[in-house]
């Protein structure tokens, strides 16, 4: 091998060039021709798994729900989202404007980081996926494509556009920066985004200081706006923690007056029959009854309107509602009529 080979780092950030491009366009390939994951009507709808991110997403939460909120936007951007990872992923499989493609693949794991970093039930997975996807579009971008890439076949053929000032910055070859310049862009870059690493893993996982947590684990409910009116209690429920891919069950729907009395109790074969009219979901991913239960999938939100003759004889006070899920974990929120 001589010596121009072993400097061209382009090639030798080949194998990171090949599982980068492979893991972006691997998911336009997922949604699009092993499974339609780009339908809202059936199972496994990408904007659903984009619902599961809201609760705890980091700076763009407000943009998740601005499009879990309009099912129409959402499913636009989700149908862009995927081509862009598949043009991405295959033009950095093939080194073509790998500079650009670069700039890509740190926006996507940007987003998988703000968005989903605090998810993954085992190691850290999408936290993990997202740092990484930065540090490999940072190195990308500094080293464009060595041999092996449609960019240098461009370049060896002298193409004309090659030649222009912008085709370094957006393609392969030498990055016209001096070279004093460069290192210091090589290390401030990689210093950011390792400060961004830690901050990102102590935020969503406590990594480096204080107790160590993942909201990944076991689900957690959040209720709101809870009312007592006529013969209706309605409150907001809000699952706000646990795995993805796996609901929380409720089996149990309590309200107690303020000596621990049970004056309204739905069973877990009332929910598992409420009609549908009783449920009225915000987002995308819906809160609905199952088989056997109420069903809360991750970053579900809805409104529960039970009605019973019980509450309009009620006197005025304090009520506590509870949840309970099947595993036997309880939620409540007090109640004032």
């Amino acid at each position: 091998m001589n010596l121009h080979i072993k400097n061209d780092s382009g090639f030798l950030a080949l194998g990171v060039r090949m599982v980068i491009g492979w893991t972006y366009f691997s998911a336009f390939f997922r949604r699009t021709i092993l499974a339609n994951k780009l339908d809202p009507e059936l199972p496994g709808y990408i904007g659903e798994k984009f619902n599961h991110f809201l609760p705890n997403a980091l700076g763009i939460k407000p943009m998740i729900q601005y499009l879990v909120e309009n099912p129409d936007i959402l499913y636009y951007n989700m149908v862009a989202f995927t081509i862009i990872e598949g043009l991405v992923g295959l033009f950095i499989i093939f080194g073509l404007f790998t500079r650009l493609m670069s700039i890509g693949v740190f926006g996507l794991a940007m987003g998988i980081l703000l968005g989903s970093g605090w998810i993954g039930t085992t190691c850290l997975d999408e936290w993990q996926i997202g740092v990484l996807g930065i540090a490999t579009g940072f190195l990308l971008f500094l080293t464009g494509s060595g041999r092996l890439s449609l960019d240098n076949y461009l370049l060896t053929k002298n193409v004309a556009f090659t030649k222009k000032k912008w085709f370094a910055w957006l393609g392969s070859g030498l990055l016209p920066i001096r070279d004093r310049a460069f290192s210091k862009v090589v290390i401030i870059g990689s210093f950011l985004i390792f400060g961004l690493t830690l901050y990102t893993n102590q935020v969503f996982h406590g990594g480096l200081w204080g107790t160590l947590h993942n909201k990944s684990v076991k689900p957690k409910l959040e209720i709101t706006e809870g009312k007592l009116d006529k013969n209706e209690l309605s409150f907001d429920v809000f699952r706000v923690e646990g795995v993805d891919v796996y609901g929380a069950w409720i089996i149990g729907i309590e309200l107690k007056d303020e000596q621990n009395n049970v004056v309204v109790n739905y069973t877990q074969q009332k929910l598992a029959t409420l009609p549908k009219q009783a449920i009225d979901n915000y987002y995308i991913a819906k809160i609905k009854s199952g088989k056997h239960s109420l069903i809360v999938p991750l970053g579900a939100k809805a409104k529960l309107k039970l009605n019973t003759s019980t509450i309009q004889n009620l006197p005025r006070g304090t009520y506590t509602l509870k949840m309970t899920d099947i595993s036997g974990d309880s939620w409540e929120h007090q109640i004032t009529k």
